[in-house]
């Protein structure tokens, strides 16, 4: 079978752990008053749906089958 004569050229990913750049990256912009309160009603607005539908899903997820307990009680004193 062909064999290759030539190291596998992947040292650099062993040395890339020493690499240090000289070059620093340019400093962060802060966010303004119009991005904080953009970012924050996106989030209140996610964290409203999520309670929404855990509010209007619980209903659906109990069980059907558990008769109520008024319709007994009525059934029980009738005339």
């Amino acid at each position: 079978m062909f064999r290759r004569r030539e190291a596998v050229p992947f040292a650099f990913v062993a040395e890339a752990d020493r690499f240090r750049s000289n070059v620093t990256p340019p400093p962060r912009e802060r966010a303004s008053a119009a991005q904080l309160a953009a970012r924050s009603l996106v989030g209140l607005t996610v964290l409203a749906g999520l309670a929404g539908s855990l509010i209007l899903g619980l209903p659906a997820l109990a069980p059907a089958d558990a008769p109520s307990h008024t319709q007994q009680t009525e059934a029980a004193h009738g005339p």
